[in-house]
């Protein structure tokens, strides 16, 4: 479309002269690492733990980022490690790595899991401090796995979120717009869907693709 008509109350305000590929990302995996930060009060100093570096995760370290959190990135990738860092993560770590889960234990004042898929959950909650929360933004279905006396005697929490309101997502497109930040983005035609897809199953995108509806 070249046009579209809707309610001004759902319209979201993108800057004038934003990289708008760059920009449309934040209108989905922006505002669903933001919201989190926003309602536990993510501050200036404090630690915060990525799980899953993709289209979600990679936004919740640049954003945690910006926001000067201590940030780490976990990652199943060796090769998202040292990318975690480019980011603006502090230290990268891969799931495997038992030495530095151990150290990191009861450490993390915010966790946020970006990975689409139910996993083992259990061994990043035991990385949280007393009374923090983990948020999980990501997988949607059952989320199994928890052991009740380990969160019980850290006061841990698990939640859940999922986007934001228009106000909060104005909010995160004006915050990333005025602090140069845009999602990593790959512009693809709308023929090269099916390929994308795969590539998407078999984590070979950096971070997220955008579709040129105008493109032949």
């Amino acid at each position: 479309s070249k046009a579209i008509v809707v309610t001004e109350h759902f319209g979201i305000r993108i800057p004038p002269g934003a990289n708008l590929a760059g920009m449309t990302p934040i209108l989905c995996a922006g505002i669903t690492t933001f919201s989190p930060m926003q309602h536990w009060h993510l501050q200036p100093g404090q630690r915060v733990g990525v799980i899953g570096i993709g289209g979600l995760g990679h936004m919740a370290v640049k954003v945690g980022a910006a926001r000067a959190a201590e940030v780490t990135a976990f990652t199943t990738t060796p090769g998202k490690v040292e990318d975690a860092k480019r980011l603006g993560a502090r230290e990268g770590v891969l799931w495997s790595d038992t030495q530095a889960m151990q150290r990191l234990a009861g450490s993390f004042d915010l966790m946020i899991a970006a990975v689409p898929e139910a996993f083992p959950i259990q061994q990043f909650m035991n990385l949280l401090k007393l009374d923090a929360t983990l948020v999980n933004v990501g997988a949607l279905g059952e989320v199994g796995g928890l052991n009740g006396m380990a969160n019980g005697f850290g006061r841990r929490s698990l939640a859940g979120s999922m986007i934001g309101g228009i106000a909060e997502t104005q909010e995160v497109i004006d915050y990333c717009a005025a602090r140069n930040i845009t999602a990593d983005v790959e512009i693809i035609r709308p023929d090269q869907i099916d390929e994308a897809y795969a590539r998407v199953e078999g984590k070979d995108v950096r971070y997220r693709f955008v579709i040129d509806m105008g493109a032949a």
